[in-house]
């Protein structure tokens, strides 16, 4: 029995996920949902931190509730990426070069209802990877990489509603195109 070293193990992670995510895979996508959820979370702490305004209280705790469900997500879905014999990245590098969320030291400066706008935004961009995960999952018969997907979905578009709650919004009002074009 050959054992492999860290270094050659490693080394063939790295040559399947850049194969992976050159050729879509529900597990690639699915690490790109990981990584938004990186990049989410320390969205969302930045938030809790520097919030302002007359419904901070308010607004800092639903942030943190939000935080803590972002560290769950990604915790899930890394497991069951695990579970499924996929990849799941699992360094800074990884997770900036994964993600399409952006962060900006300059957003704590930025007003409640910006803040709370980005994050919509946010959660819409995360489900756009989300859904064609799910897609893929499917074609891949992987049903319970689906599930998964399905009710992190779910979460994101209850976030979604709830947040644009908040700002005086309908759930998809400002996010599609054909509301841009009314």
């Amino acid at each position: 029995m050959t054992t492999q070293t860290p270094e050659k193990l490693y080394e063939a992670e790295v040559k399947q996920a850049d194969l992976d995510h050159h050729t879509p895979t529900a597990g690639a996508m699915t690490g790109h949902i990981v990584s938004n959820l990186v990049i989410l979370a320390d969205k969302l702490q930045q938030i809790k931190w520097y919030v302002k305004g007359m419904n901070a209280a308010s607004l800092k705790q639903t942030i943190a509730d939000l935080l803590q469900q972002a560290y769950r997500q990604k915790d899930t879905m890394g497991s069951v990426l695990i579970d499924e014999a996929l990849l799941t990245p699992t360094t800074q590098k990884e997770f900036t070069e994964y993600a399409m969320l952006q962060e900006n030291g300059r957003n704590k400066y930025q007003n409640a209802d910006w803040l709370v706008d980005d994050l919509v935004h946010d959660y819409d961009t995360s489900n756009l990877f989300v859904t064609r995960a799910i897609k893929l999952a499917e074609k891949e018969d992987r049903p319970v990489l689906a599930q998964h997907l399905t009710t992190l979905l779910g979460e994101n578009n209850h976030n979604i509603a709830f947040l644009q709650a908040l700002l005086g919004k309908t759930p998809r009002e400002g996010l599609d195109e054909e509301d841009d074009e009314d």
